[in-house]
């Protein structure tokens, strides 16, 4: 009996032994013609084991980039991409890098400061008041899920003027969403339903149970 650990480690584990087997056997094949049909049947084969690889664009690139890494980089055949190399293989992709926007209130995020700098070019009335209020209003959703406990709204509103740099104020008289509305809406849902279960349950109870007659004595006839 020959175990796994006695036979040739395989290179891209997803696709299994078999297919590398047959990726092998494929290198064999003298003819190109024949060789690069070959080539083609696998690689479908491929995509049928790793349906996943489909939800990419490039899917299909990447089944022929993993045809030619199984084979070593030694397989020879007319396929539709240029075959890889074991140095881009071995290149370390670029440091992606980290933003440099310096925001003092960090919780609040990026979104909230670009909002509120397009919001003090609109010009007074009814409608920037509407627009500062629900801007005010998802900050207070941001402070919660940064800080799950409780929050004042002067302090959202004092955020609000900070972040505008002292530009845009709301009456401190504001009233904000609920913190029990943002941090127990689902829950409270749930607490309802099952108010409403229990009530139709104890309903139900209460409910006078009609008479059986017993059967093993004959009714009575009035």
């Amino acid at each position: 009996m020959e175990y796994n650990t006695e036979r040739e480690k395989i290179v891209i584990s997803e696709y299994g032994r078999n297919i590398q087997v047959m990726i092998r056997h494929l290198m064999e094949i003298e003819d190109r013609k024949q060789r690069t049909e070959a080539a083609y049947f696998i690689v479908n084969v491929m995509a049928q084991m790793n349906p996943q690889v489909k939800e990419s664009n490039d899917y299909m690139h990447k089944l022929w980039d993993h045809l030619y890494i199984i084979s070593e980089y030694k397989l020879d055949v007319d396929g539709p991409y240029d075959p890889p190399t074991p140095e881009m293989q071995k290149k370390k992709p670029e440091h992606v890098g980290y933003q440099k926007n310096n925001i003092r209130y960090g919780h609040y995020g990026q979104y909230i400061y670009d909002v509120v700098k397009k919001v003090k070019e609109m010009e007074d009335g009814p409608k920037k008041q509407a627009i500062l209020i629900n801007i005010a209003n998802q900050m207070k959703r941001d402070y919660l899920n940064w800080n799950r406990d409780t929050v004042n709204d002067l302090l959202i509103l004092d955020d609000l003027y900070k972040i505008s740099g002292e530009e845009i104020t709301l009456p401190m008289d504001t009233k904000l969403i609920p913190t029990n509305e943002i941090l127990n809406k689902p829950q409270n849902q749930q607490q309802q339903n099952q108010k409403k279960k229990n009530n139709n349950k104890k309903k139900n109870n209460n409910q006078p149970q009609a008479k059986q007659n017993n059967p093993n004595r004959p009714n009575r006839k009035n």
